[in-house]
């Protein structure tokens, strides 16, 4: 027996049950909610629900720890007997999380996109499609997605703010940003419009009203998840340190950034990020960085995905745990060399390894070294996700370390550039003067 979800689309089970929980999965998954985890009760209410299983494999998955893929492959093992009578659209997602599990982003990323090209009306596969797409830098892939599915989805806030990070992931600021306003329009608490339109005046150098605009919307993060809710006061504490208030982001970071759920991945990456800024901004960060550390050394080795890894890295360091630290970095080379050759494996080889030992350098204050080693990743930085306001971050690095190195030939263009870019914030202009 089927019934249908919240799409109107069908799913093989009799139990309403389960479709109350796919529904809430779903809509906690395109609108940043916290109420996802109601797909592992409905996956065990009704094991023989493919669509179930799969979707409770893709949440163990979203927690990116080290025990994730283990921890996902009883959901998609417990489908398989199941597959047969399953709707071809629900094996596409066992499919799909399948290749998750398995490493395989080339193939999660083709099936993303004949789930999205068969059955536009399932959103949540288009944001799963995205999320594949991002995390490999197919910005193209996540644009191409978000405008196959638009005509099933005008009137959908969610929908517009795909779209809308899509465009501006691609440089086209303006239809970024009438997509996000668009958004907001139709429902103002849609946080991911929000996001864009904060990527969009961050790029522009528009600080002072991209932090009125985000403060203006703060009150609609209140109920989202961990990341949403802390990602979005990371954008507003950046536009605070381009408006010369520092002081105003470290206490977003003391607030809002860090303390939500310390233990995620999302929010670990957040903290340092915002740290490492606020050191190049001048402020003394005390004891902030072993708080963070704490956590990140619970982690051990997990290599999940390098953007990640650059991050711990870099807090390890930063903290001072440079035992922690080796042996992170020992255990990354070893990942690196046993990856087979494929898209992720190529990503790590060619990004992740030179980026994670550039970012320990830099962390450790071996200034010669990290300007040495973070230009072999600097120009694949798109391969490891992370927005463009994300990977900056590594080319601050890198600039602050040809400061330090004294080499300031090779960073002047670096500098004259992000102040042509960027003009109405100070900073790059002091900074392209304190070269002399």
């Amino acid at each position: 027996m089927t019934l249908t979800d919240r799409w109107g689309l069908a799913v093989s089970t009799d139990d309403p049950a389960v479709i109350a929980g796919l529904d809430t999965f779903d809509t906690s998954f395109i609108t940043y909610g916290t109420t996802a985890a109601a797909i592992w009760e409905a996956a065990k209410a009704d094991p023989a629900c493919v669509m179930a299983q799969a979707k409770a494999a893709c949440l163990e998955m979203f927690l990116q720890t080290g025990a994730s893929a283990l921890k996902a492959r009883p959901w998609l093992t417990a489908a398989e007997p199941h597959l047969a009578k399953a709707t071809d659209r629900e094996r596409l997602w066992h499919a799909q999380a399948a290749a998750w599990v398995d490493g395989d982003a080339e193939t999660a990323i083709r099936l993303g996109r004949e789930l999205v090209a068969d059955w536009p009306e399932d959103l949540c596969a288009v944001k799963m499609a995205q999320f594949h797409m991002f995390h490999v830098g197919d910005l193209a892939g996540m644009l191409e997605i978000a405008e196959a599915a638009l005509p099933a989805h005008r009137g959908t806030a969610e929908m517009h703010g795909m779209r809308a990070f899509a465009l501006e992931e691609m440089n086209r600021l303006a239809e970024a940003e009438e997509a996000a306003r668009l958004a907001i329009e139709i429902k103002r608490a849609e946080p991911w419009a929000h996001h864009a339109l904060a990527h969009v005046m961050e790029t522009q150098g528009r600080c002072d009203e991209g932090l009125s605009v985000m403060l203006d919307l703060a009150d609609c993060w209140t109920d989202r998840n961990s990341f949403m809710l802390s990602h979005n006061w990371w954008h507003a504490a950046l536009f605070a340190i381009d408006a010369d208030q520092p002081q105003k982001a470290l206490s977003f970071y003391d607030d809002r950034v860090w303390g939500v759920w310390k233990e995620y991945s999302q929010d670990q990456v957040n903290a340092v990020s915002l740290l490492a800024r606020l050191e190049i901004a001048g402020l003394e960060i005390g004891e902030r960085w072993q708080d963070v550390a704490d956590y990140i050394e619970r982690r051990g080795p997990e290599h999940v995905e390098p953007f990640l890894d650059a991050h711990y890295l870099l807090g390890l360091a930063r903290a001072g745990r440079d035992g922690a630290a080796q042996r992170l970095l020992a255990s990354l080379r070893e990942h690196v060399a046993c990856q087979p050759d494929r898209l992720v494996g190529d990503i790590w080889r060619r990004v992740g390894l030179p980026l994670a030992e550039g970012a320990a350098a830099y962390g450790r204050g071996d200034w010669r070294t990290a300007f040495e080693k973070l230009p072999a990743a600097l120009g694949g930085l798109q391969r490891i996700g992370g927005s463009h306001a994300q990977r900056d971050l590594f080319w601050q690095l890198w600039l602050q370390t040809g400061v330090k190195a004294g080499e300031f030939a090779a960073i002047r263009p670096y500098f004259e550039r992000r102040a042509g870019e960027r003009p109405t914030v100070a900073k790059h202009r002091r900074d392209l003067a304190a070269l002399g």
